[in-house]
C-alpha cells in the first residue's frame, strides 16, 4: 500500500498549482480561497483542464476555476430548492393514492408490492428514519398514542427521496402505470428513471457535492432533446427534475429564469459540454 501524502502549507499548495501549469496571479487571494474551501475539494474543479500527465492545459487560470466553483455552489442551491417541491409533491400524491387503495397501513403489507420488493429491507429503512427523527413532535405523538404505528400519509413525511423512488418502483405495475399517467402523463419506465436521476441529484446537492463536469450513474429515459453524450451529464439530471416539477407556471416564471440568469452570469468561464448542455438548451429547459 502507498503511503499517504504529508500535509502541505497554503504556500506549497499554490506552488503545486503553478508547477502543474495553473496560472495564479494573486497569491493572497489564492491562499484565502484555499483556506476556506480546501485544496482537495477545489482541485476537483480542475479536472476538466487536466491532461493525461497530470499537468493542466495551457491558459488554465485559478480565478476562472474559482468562478466555476461559485457557479456550482449557486447552481446547487437553485436545484435543491426545486427538488424540495418535487419531493413534497411525490409524498402527497403517493400517500393519497396508496391510502385510498390499500388503507392507512397498507404499505406495511408485503403483498401490496411487486415480486422484486425486499420488504425486510424496506421496513428497516422505515425503522431507521423513525429512530433518526424520534424527537419530532409528530413522531413522538404516533409512538406514544398509536404504539409506533404510522399511517402512510404520516410515514411518507419521513421518506427520503431515495425511499420515495424505492416505494414507487416496488409497487405493482398497475399502480405504477396509474401514478405515472395521472401525475406526469408518462410510463413507469420513464418515471422510474427520472426518480433515480433526481435521487442522485438531490443527494449530491444535500452533501455539497460537485455538479460541474460530473458523470451521473442513473440514465434518464424519454426526455426529448437529450442527446446520448449528455445522458450522464448534469443536463440529463436537470431535465429529469423539470419533468417531475409539479407546477408548469412556477417553473417557467421562477425556476427557469434563475437558471438562465445563472448560466448567463457565468458564461465566460463555464463550458456547456462540461455539463452536457447543448446549444439551444434554453428552449429545452422550458416546460
Amino acid at each position: 500500500m502507498a503511503e499517504l501524502k504529508p500535509p502541505i502549507t497554503y504556500e506549497q499548495q499554490i506552488e503545486k498549482l503553478r508547477s502543474r501549469g495553473c496560472r495564479v496571479t494573486d497569491d493572497s487571494f489564492c491562499a484565502e480561497v484555499l483556506s476556506r474551501i480546501n485544496y482537495y475539494r477545489l482541485s476537483a474543479y480542475l479536472l476538466p483542464f487536466k491532461k493525461n500527465d497530470g499537468n493542466y492545459l495551457p491558459d488554465t487560470d485559478f480565478n476562472a476555476v474559482y468562478q466555476i466553483y461559485e457557479f456550482d455552489r449557486y447552481l446547487r442551491n437553485l436545484i435543491f430548492a426545486a427538488i424540495e417541491e418535487v419531493e413534497i409533491y411525490l409524498r402527497a400524491k403517493f400517500a393519497y393514492y396508496h391510502a385510498h387503495k390499500y388503507g392507512a397501513t397498507g404499505y406495511l403489507d408485503a403483498a401490496n408490492y411487486n415480486s422484486k420488493h425486499r420488504h425486510d429491507r424496506f421496513q428497516g429503512l422505515i425503522d431507521a428514519e423513525i429512530k433518526n427523527n424520534h424527537k419530532l413532535l409528530f413522531v413522538q405523538h404516533h409512538l406514544k398514542k398509536y404504539g409506533g404505528v404510522f399511517p402512510v400519509w404520516v410515514i411518507t413525511e419521513l421518506f427520503t427521496f431515495g425511499m420515495l423512488s424505492y416505494f414507487y418502483c416496488d409497487l405493482p405495475m398497475a399502480d405504477q402505470k396509474q401514478l405515472a399517467k395521472g401525475m406526469f402523463e408518462t410510463i413507469p419506465k420513464s418515471l422510474s428513471s427520472w426518480l433515480r436521476c433526481c435521487t442522485d441529484l438531490r443527494n449530491i446537492c444535500a452533501h455539497y457535492g460537485r455538479l460541474y463536469f460530473r458523470i451521473f450513474t442513473a440514465v434518464p429515459s424519454n426526455l426529448p432533446g437529450l442527446k446520448r453524450n449528455a445522458e450522464r451529464r448534469l443536463f440529463g439530471a436537470v431535465l429529469s427534475l423539470k419533468a417531475l416539477y409539479p407546477d408548469v407556471k412556477k417553473w417557467n416564471d421562477e425556476i427557469y429564469p434563475e437558471f438562465k440568469n445563472l448560466m448567463d452570469s457565468y458564461s465566460h468561464v463555464i463550458h456547456l459540454e462540461h455539463i452536457g448542455f447543448p446549444n439551444g438548451w434554453e428552449s429545452l429547459l422550458k416546460k
